[in-house]
């Protein structure tokens, strides 16, 4: 009994200093995977022509910082050229100027189609090539359909849709000429299915999704890779949501969850995975999210009853102001 006893000691004194030693291998793994990911990440875009729409956005700015940390050849473009300078002279204050290369900035409102095929030109004429577009370039808007003029429906689509298209066509060439390179779409849930209130985004952002998944066929024989990254919002800095819980309805959890965005930095990082293991689609968002787009898919008539349900409640509520 007394040998019996002092094994069953010998093991508990065994099994508690062997878990902190597993506990400390599993984290001294983690740290080295997530390092060789950091350098891998780098190498992927050093040297690499990087065309990054819309860089003074939230989500612009962390992407030029991820692949300018990465010791890629930046084209930063913008329709505000005062923000364009805040942001290069971030980007230089804190970079090693021996390991990256100064950011070009560029001019450019995607909702100006014209102006469009004269920017490609000029990005060909300064690097002589792109190895990664980035079409990060987004324009929101929100109300009632009959609310919404015609004309504000057309800029959306040229804003969400033509401009991006406008620029990868003018850029296409030199990829396929050359069998490389990398075209990036950040979409949004709304490509996949629509929410109420939204209907000339969405409507751009599904037609965006389609073009880019035809092309990713088109060009797949070149070795020209399309990639299409879709979050459910991109949160703003301050932006934290709080706890979610069961309210008085399905379609107010429901909706509540599906407006839990993803923040810059989180998003930035996963664009930056994207080029490097050169993903085809991402799919960014919590599972209620997920759940719906399942739902969407294959059970429509419930998906569409919660939908309007959530319609009729809004509706019965006086707007503020």
């Amino acid at each position: 009994m007394q040998f019996a006893f002092g094994d069953t000691n010998e093991m508990g004194v065994t099994a508690v200093l062997i878990l902190p030693l597993l506990l400390l291998g599993i984290s001294g793994l983690l740290f080295i995977y997530q390092e060789v990911s950091r350098l891998w990440s780098k190498s992927a875009v050093q040297n690499k022509v990087v065309v990054i729409t819309d860089a003074i956005s939230g989500l612009g700015k962390e992407c030029a910082r991820v692949f300018h940390t990465g010791g890629a050849r930046l084209v930063l473009c913008g329709k505000n050229w005062e923000r364009l300078e805040n942001l290069y002279d971030a980007l230089i204050s804190v970079a090693d100027p021996s390991k990256t290369f100064t950011p070009k900035l560029v001019l450019l409102d995607l909702s100006d189609i014209s102006c469009v095929q004269d920017v490609a030109k000029e990005v060909l004429d300064c690097y002589g090539c792109v190895d990664i577009l980035l079409n990060n370039a987004s324009v929101k808007i929100k109300g009632p359909a009959h609310k919404i003029s015609l004309e504000l429906d057309k800029k959306i689509m040229d804003a969400n849709y033509f401009g991006p298209i406008t620029l990868t066509k003018a850029l296409l060439p030199n990829m396929i000429s050359r069998r490389t390179g990398q075209i990036v779409l950040i979409n949004n849930i709304q490509g996949k299915l629509g929410i109420p209130f939204r209907t000339a985004y969405a409507a751009s952002k599904h037609a965006a999704l389609g073009f880019f998944d035809c092309l990713r066929a088109e060009v797949e024989e070149y070795d020209v890779v399309v990639s299409t990254v879709s979050p459910t919002f991109i949160r703003s800095y301050c932006i934290h949501p709080g706890q979610g819980h069961w309210e008085a309805s399905i379609w107010k959890f429901f909706f509540r969850k599906l407006t839990y965005g993803v923040h810059p930095v989180d998003l930035a990082e996963e664009v930056m995975r994207t080029v490097r293991r050169k993903k085809q689609e991402v799919f960014m968002a919590n599972p209620i999210p997920k759940a719906a787009v399942y739902i969407r898919t294959f059970f429509p008539e419930f998906f569409f009853a919660v939908v309007a349900c959530g319609v009729k409640d809004k509706l019965n509520v006086p707007e503020e102001g």
